[in-house]
């Protein structure tokens, strides 16, 4: 996008309305605001935090993110940013989910961050490894430089455990997704966002935060969608075999026509869907015959077809809610192949209206504070009533076309 154009889309939730008059100077200025820079021994530190006041602490693939947002306005920035992941990675090549550059964490959040010991200066559990992927977008050829190359080969020894390519989590927060719902009927009250999540924390911190351990003690692991097709397309970035085929004869649900997680244990529950379903739209070899399938999904106005970007949980399922955000990865990956698939014909000209979105279930509270997390524990259940929303797309300048 030409950085002088002036987008005319907003978003308008209820009656909140956030003009946007430069698209891309409010992507600059919020990539501006949150960019810090430091030292630690010795180290410069150089990256954007996702939240300046809240989340100041550098996020694995959110720097990824923000990497390929900054090769638009600053090609050094975007190269530091993840150059500064790199400067955490152990010498084996592993890279935390979050590193604690200006101080270790503290206080109650040492309760529920995945560290082993508090003044561990990063976390000993992933993210999706989107490091090779980003760096390709947003500075050159990742196996040019070989600490890119030891990151993802250290990801894959580690949780590689069928041998087939895939990678396996131990964690919901592993997949990027943290308190997605299609993970509650893995984890049930330890899901992330519900009280029994510091227990989850607990159990996996007295096993190293090792999957071996936790696969052998019979708690869950998952081999989940979006965590490999983040790492299908890192390995491609490489110039590494694809793990395509692996993954749609693991997880392709032929009768839902959607990728779903698969569980170790295996449980009967029924998996909700959600936008991580579609994740795969992303790979460059997917089947058209399969990709036609994920698209009716997409363009379906009773899932995930909205005037706004893909909801992160299907409008048709009871775990959704307002509550659920529009996950900005779902835009970057769910759409980034319908050209490709050759069905993007399918959208028609215009997307429907969201009319209504029911809340059949108290919407889950995302608790970041021991305090919150007990309050809630102790708060008596309360219904959430059926609400409407009105939910659409308006331009920023007014004229006779209807808008959207």
């Amino acid at each position: 996008m030409d950085r002088d154009q002036t987008a005319v889309p907003l978003s308008v939730l209820g009656d909140m309305v956030w003009p946007v008059t430069s698209l891309p100077q409010l992507c600059h200025d919020t990539l501006q605001a949150s960019w810090t820079v430091g030292e630690r021994d010795g180290f410069t530190f150089t990256y954007t935090r996702p939240s300046p006041g809240r989340y100041r602490w550098q996020w694995y693939w959110d720097s990824c993110f923000a990497a390929i947002a900054w090769r638009h306005f600053d090609a050094n920035r975007a190269r530091a940013e993840l150059e500064t992941l790199l400067g955490a990675a152990r010498p084996d090549g592993f890279i935390g989910h979050t590193i604690f550059w200006e101080h270790p964490v503290e206080g109650a959040q040492a309760l529920y961050y995945n560290v082993i010991n508090r003044n561990d200066m990063m976390t000993a559990t992933i993210q999706p490894p989107a490091l090779a992927f980003a760096w390709r977008a947003a500075v050159g050829d990742p196996a040019l430089e070989p600490r890119i190359v030891a990151h993802h080969a250290a990801i894959s020894s580690q949780r590689d455990l069928e041998g087939d390519g895939l990678l396996w989590i131990l964690q919901p927060d592993e997949s990027g997704c943290d308190a997605s719902p299609q993970f509650d009927p893995i984890w049930g009250h330890r899901a992330q966002g519900l009280p029994g999540f510091v227990e989850l924390v607990h159990r996996n911190r007295e096993r190293g935060f090792s999957i071996e351990a936790v696969r052998a003690a019979g708690d869950p692991v998952v081999c989940e969608v979006l965590t490999n097709v983040m790492h299908g397309l890192s390995r491609l970035a490489l110039g590494q075999s694809s793990i395509t085929p692996a993954l749609i004869a693991r997880l392709y649900d032929e009768r839902r026509g959607v990728f779903l997680p698969t569980v170790e244990p295996p449980i009967d529950a029924r998996i909700p869907l959600t936008w991580t379903a579609l994740a795969p739209l992303a790979l460059p070899d997917l089947p058209e015959s399969i990709g036609h399938r994920l698209v009716a999904h997409l363009v379906d106005a009773r899932r995930f077809w909205t005037p706004v970007a893909p909801p992160s949980v299907s409008l048709d399922e009871p775990a959704f809610s307002l509550r659920e955000h529009f996950d900005g990865p779902a835009t970057v990956l769910a759409r980034a192949d319908v050209d490709q698939q050759r069905v993007a014909g399918l959208a028609g000209p215009r997307a429907p209206r969201v009319r209504r979105a029911r809340r059949r279930h108290r919407p889950r509270n995302h608790l970041h504070s021991l305090a919150r997390r007990t309050a809630r524990v102790l708060r008596s259940p309360r219904r959430t009533r059926h609400g409407r929303t009105r939910l659409r797309v308006v331009g920023a300048h007014a004229g006779p076309a209807r808008p959207g």
